[in-house]
């Protein structure tokens, strides 16, 4: 299984922090040439792969860490999705329901990456605390996941206990991942809730 991470601002960083703390490899690309972040990359670690957007496209699992708007322009890179699973990190505050049909942002995002399986998931955390090491006082962060695909969220729900956190599984997208989602200028209700599991 290989990963990648497309978009390297603070949630990106923040994600492939998270990957260098378990010396997990992952690819990284934005739509910039690699070289003008390798020394930010090698910064975090040695695990983090400085990529081109072709390249880093042919990972298993490819974590959608850029700005919703731009989520179109990342599917086309590819003419197919499949086999792949999609970790959907965008946040489509501020953009007008009827320009999504009146569905979810990540049912928008899931049809634009064709073949692919969607989860929706790490987006209700803020950057700064992305940031941080999910480990806290004994306990482990929660991520969010949601997801049409049982299969795809237990593998991210699998991925996500491998990088420190403790996923919790809202359901179907249209359901718990409305939770995790904007809409127009309204956050869902569980964004930016930084909760902690003990087992």
């Amino acid at each position: 299984m290989n990963y990648a991470i497309i978009g390297f601002g603070n949630i990106g960083q923040a994600l492939a922090k998270a990957f260098a703390r378990n010396g997990i490899e992952v690819s990284i690309a934005t739509t910039r040439d690699p070289e003008s972040f390798v020394s930010a990359a090698a910064a975090i670690g040695p695990t983090i792969i400085p990529k081109k957007l072709a390249e880093a496209v042919k990972a298993d699992i490819v974590f959608l860490a850029v700005r919703f708007e731009s989520h179109q322009d990342v599917a086309k890179v590819l003419p197919t999705w499949q086999g792949k699973t999609i970790v959907d990190v965008t946040n489509a505050y501020g953009v007008p329901p009827e320009e999504l049909g009146g569905q979810p942002s990540s049912k928008a995002v899931a049809q634009a990456f064709t073949g692919g399986r969607l989860v929706k998931g790490f987006n209700h955390l803020v950057a700064a605390t992305l940031d941080q090491d999910p480990a806290v006082h004994g306990g482990r962060r929660v991520v969010f996941l949601a997801s049409d695909d049982d299969a795809a969220v237990t593998e991210i729900g699998a991925l996500a206990e491998n990088l420190g956190f403790s996923p919790v599984k809202l359901g179907g997208l249209s359901e718990g991942g409305l939770l995790i989602q904007a809409h127009g200028n309204n956050w869902g209700h569980l964004i930016f809730k930084d909760l902690v599991k003990f087992d």
